[in-house]
């Protein structure tokens, strides 16, 4: 298809076919519910999305009203339509099923979806503060063609922002505190395994910010996550994906925990550093 022309027609289908069919119905889904594939809307809240919790509203005596005694009223707990919409999206960028360049309209996708196109445009401009998509008037939206350019800076960027606390944290955290992440590390391994990028994207940012998150600093982990998400994002045109390079990102975790558990410094710099470039 020639590139910058509206997008309406696979990569929409393919990316709503897991989404729940209470969504797909226009419907907000309560807390408990099965999401169904890989519309797991886990996290909103910690990303400032809109979620309803819930609550208990007691009722008041006096005039006109319901005994001081009487049980509380229990608010439904509900997820938001754009939030499985966000959640959605942001797979299918790191999944390559929304591709560089091409155009999306908010209609369109909206009607696939089963909703109006309002969640999806809620969704689709999140997502261009975050720098994947860009607004192109009166047609939706472009998806954002990185260069290898692009993606050698973000790598710098998180490297200038992580590898210093790494260091620190590598002269002061005992041997038992990194064994703990290992869990992590090793489900990042069988993710890799299965070749779903869309997976190991996930489990490979779990397991960052458990390791930041032993520097105690919460606004760090929120940003270094932030930078990763971004770098998760394929170029246009970059090399075909390949289950094996997931595998060996993934390795790079286990080796990583071991030279920190062993007070080894000066490797623990050289993987995580070579990790980040890897990612360019």
């Amino acid at each position: 298809m020639e590139q910058g022309r509206s997008r309406t027609a696979a990569p929409a289908a393919s990316l709503f076919a897991d989404v729940p069919a209470q969504v797909a119905r226009g419907e907000a889904v309560p807390v408990g519910a099965p999401a169904g594939g890989r519309a797991d809307v886990r996290g909103e809240g910690a990303r400032g999305e809109h979620v309803h919790g819930e609550q208990e509203y007691p009722e008041h005596g006096g005039r006109g009203g319901a005994p001081a005694h009487a049980p509380a009223r229990r608010m439904p707990q509900r997820h938001s339509v754009r939030g499985q919409v966000l959640d959605a999206l942001r797979k299918a960028l790191v999944g390559g099923e929304l591709i560089p360049g091409e155009v999306y309209s908010g209609p369109a996708l909206g009607e696939r979806f089963g909703v109006s196109a309002t969640p999806v445009r809620e969704a689709m401009q999140q997502l261009a503060l975050e720098g994947a998509v860009e607004v192109v008037p009166n047609r939706g939206f472009r998806v954002t063609s990185r260069t290898a350019r692009d993606l050698a800076e973000l790598a710098e960027v998180r490297a200038l922002l992580e590898v210093p606390v790494l260091l620190r944290l590598a002269r002061t955290v005992p041997p038992a505190r990194w064994d703990g992440l290992r869990p992590l590390a090793e489900a990042a391994c069988i993710a890799a395994a299965t070749g779903d990028r869309v997976l190991y994207a996930e489990a490979d940012r779990a397991f960052h910010r458990a390791l930041l998150g032993l520097a105690g600093n919460g606004q760090l982990v929120a940003v270094a996550d932030e930078l990763h998400r971004r770098a998760q994002w394929p170029a246009a045109h970059g090399r075909p994906h390949r289950a094996a390079d997931l595998v060996a990102d993934a390795a790079e975790h286990l080796a990583l925990l071991e030279a920190l558990a062993a007070y080894d410094v000066e490797r623990a710099e050289a993987l995580v550093r070579g990790h980040f470039a890897a990612a360019e």
